[in-house]
């Protein structure tokens, strides 16, 4: 299949593939507080996803472009009106200098590209960054720099301990561009009110 084209089906859904995951109020770890995170991938060797209510600071898609490589700092002048509205995001603490985006469907490359469900699929090659510099690429994208990850098993005990809701995702929300309401959104997605979290251990 050539790239621009749909993707095909996506494999079987196992575990927690293709939800949102929303930190709790008690989440320890700073790195999360506060985030939702779509997940790419889970299974019994562990979890893959990315944050998609965080901005990375100071960074902009095409300033990226050019700092990869991808186009001649000339030709940032001369971008598609639309790639200036990729958002940037700080996608988690692993490998923070690699790029993954986040795309809708209509858009796929043999052996590179993952479908995650029906509607977002992840892709981690330059290729697609020099298709939507071009306004050859998805008609939705967001670019998220590094990830977050977790070992086999561990993501199930977190959510055990009250450290993470979930609920499934839709693309209309993960390509959303209003950051700062994501996390009070997605807990209502779920249907809690975030007002009637405390901010200790507990069951909502």
């Amino acid at each position: 299949m050539k790239p621009g084209s749909a993707s095909p089906a996506p494999p079987s859904v196992g575990f927690l593939d293709g939800q949102l995951l929303v930190a709790m109020p008690s989440m320890q770890d700073p790195r999360f507080q506060r985030s939702v995170i779509f997940l790419c991938a889970h299974s019994a060797d562990g979890a893959m996803g990315i944050v998609v209510n965080q901005a990375a600071r100071k960074v902009r898609f095409p300033e990226l472009l050019v700092q990869l490589e991808v186009i001649g700092e000339a030709d940032a002048i001369r971008l598609p009106p639309r790639v200036g509205e990729v958002q940037v995001l700080r996608g988690g603490p692993v490998e923070t200098g690699r790029g993954f985006v986040l795309h809708s469907n209509d858009y796929f490359i043999d052996n590179s590209t993952l479908p995650i469900d029906g509607d977002i699929n992840l892709t981690a090659t330059v290729d697609i960054l020099r298709a939507i510099a071009k306004g050859e690429g998805p008609a939705q994208a967001v670019l998220a720099l590094g990830y977050a990850g977790w070992s086999p098993g561990q993501l199930e005990s977190e959510i055990q301990a009250n450290g993470w809701l979930h609920c499934p995702a839709d693309p209309s929300f993960i390509f959303d561009q209003e950051l700062g309401s994501k996390y009070e959104r997605a807990l209502r997605k779920i249907g809690v009110e975030p007002a009637m979290l405390s901010s200790t251990a507990g069951r909502a």
